[in-house]
């Protein structure tokens, strides 16, 4: 980020600042990208009433650069993650399959980030080997980074070995691993195998654990380790998900998207999902993807709006419902994303906001609604790689094309018509004749 960007000071007034611990309606300073302790005498105030404020979510598990990758839709129920790998191998020989892995890894993870960002998600766990792609200083979201991790008990050969990285992971950071992905027997022996191995522990981050029973929980949350829930991935590859309840009320729970391989499009809407389905309420989700992962990630600063956290902020319409203004809504219903007190994404009202941050923007299509784009993630190969947004001019460069094709898809139309009319005419003649 440009430092003369960082250090402008901001005033967002007149606002709802909303957390898991509570509202206020005081104006929230930001200073040199970060969350004031106070308000500058200077200030460039954003006047921001009937709005609320929420922290940038986050995403607690994700697989950047595989979400362009069209998932293997067989409508088939898999009894656990192996079963799906290893129907998934044939499917990498389908030509969309091929298309979307020959584009540059870089690339694709740059979309992945791109494709939180817009859904209001500023903080991402990326589980796969690192990249030197996610180092760039202008990447999307702000990511994971000291940490351990292994990918799964039952398939060593993807990723650092399990007791070594366990091992090598210090006990006040998190260790990350894919765990009881499944309903059948093998998904439910894996948390007594990582027990027997020595790697469940506080620091024991487990993606997924649909196969946990009861007494599984249990030994979760006496361990102090927790779970990441991936509830549309679980669905869609397995049938059924976990019950969130016990380990949401020991605070052990944290929410992920998955990548589109499997799971939801972005994370707000893993959590309207959650919301319809009853399982949770809005606060219970804002504190997954806010607090409550932060604690989990060993990320004190993040999903919170205290003095000193990065400004990384979500700032939606008020509907009514504090929370729910946020989780009942799509991503084109955000006001603004803001990183490091920038904003990055926006509608085009705060034009002036992104101006005065020196921040330059390109006027683009997300759903079907005018936003303004921080320059830097317009990349026009990037936008392309997002169903759902476009550049304007992009847009109506391909109108008089369009216009042009309809015209004449009209002309040979009404030439057709023309034609068939002309044909049934003359085979009513001919049948008078006979």
């Amino acid at each position: 980020m440009d430092i003369l960007q960082a250090a402008m000071d901001v005033s967002l007034c007149r606002a709802a600042s909303i957390t898991p611990e509570g509202t206020s309606r005081a104006p929230l300073p930001i200073r040199a990208g970060r969350i004031g302790a106070s308000l500058a005498a200077r200030a460039y105030r954003v006047d921001l009433h009937d709005h609320l404020i929420f922290p940038g979510l986050i995403n607690a598990h994700e697989h950047l650069h595989v979400n362009t990758v069209p998932p293997l839709n067989t409508g088939a129920r898999f009894p656990n993650s192996y079963a799906w790998i290893e129907a998934f191998q044939a499917h990498f020989e389908e030509p969309a399959v091929i298309a979307a892995l020959q584009v540059p890894k870089e690339l694709r993870l740059r979309h992945g980030a791109l494709k939180n960002l817009l859904a209001g998600t500023t903080f991402v766990v990326h589980h796969d080997p690192w990249h030197p792609a996610l180092d760039a200083t202008n990447f999307p979201v702000a990511l994971l980074r000291d940490y351990g991790w292994s990918y799964a008990l039952g398939w060593p050969d993807y990723g650092p070995p399990v007791q070594q990285s366990f091992a090598a992971t210090p006990a006040d950071r998190p260790w990350l691993i894919h765990l009881a992905e499944g309903t059948d027997a093998t998904a439910q022996a894996e948390l007594a195998r990582l027990d027997q191995l020595g790697c469940l522990a506080a620091n024991s981050v487990l993606i997924h654990g649909v196969g946990l029973r009861e007494q599984d929980v249990d030994r979760v949350i006496v361990s102090g380790a927790a779970v990441v829930w991936c509830p549309t991935s679980n669905r869609a590859l397995l049938g059924r998900s976990l019950d969130p309840r016990r380990l949401y009320a020991a605070g052990r729970l944290a929410l992920g998207s998955d990548s589109r391989l499997s799971g939801a499009r972005d994370l707000l809407e893993e959590m309207r999902g959650i919301a319809a389905r009853g399982e949770l309420k809005p606060m219970q989700l804002l504190k997954l993807v806010t607090t409550q992962a932060a604690r989990i990630l060993r990320q004190p600063l993040r999903g919170s709006l205290a003095s000193g956290a990065p400004a990384d902020l979500v700032i939606v319409e008020d509907r009514g419902g504090e929370a729910r203004s946020l989780v009942d809504i799509e991503r084109n219903q955000i006001r603004a994303v803001v990183r490091d007190g920038v904003p990055r994404i926006a509608d085009p009202d705060f034009a002036d906001w992104f101006a005065a941050t020196g921040m330059e923007t390109v006027p683009v299509m997300l759903d079907g609604k005018p936003k303004l784009l921080a320059r830097p993630l317009a990349d026009p190969a990037l936008i392309a790689l997002e169903p759902g947004l476009e550049r304007i001019a992009d847009r109506n460069e391909r109108e008089p094309d369009l216009t042009k094709d309809a015209l004449t898809n009209n002309a040979l139309t009404n030439n057709a018509l023309t034609n068939n009319a002309l044909t049934n005419n003359a085979l009513t003649i001919d049948a008078r004749c006979n």
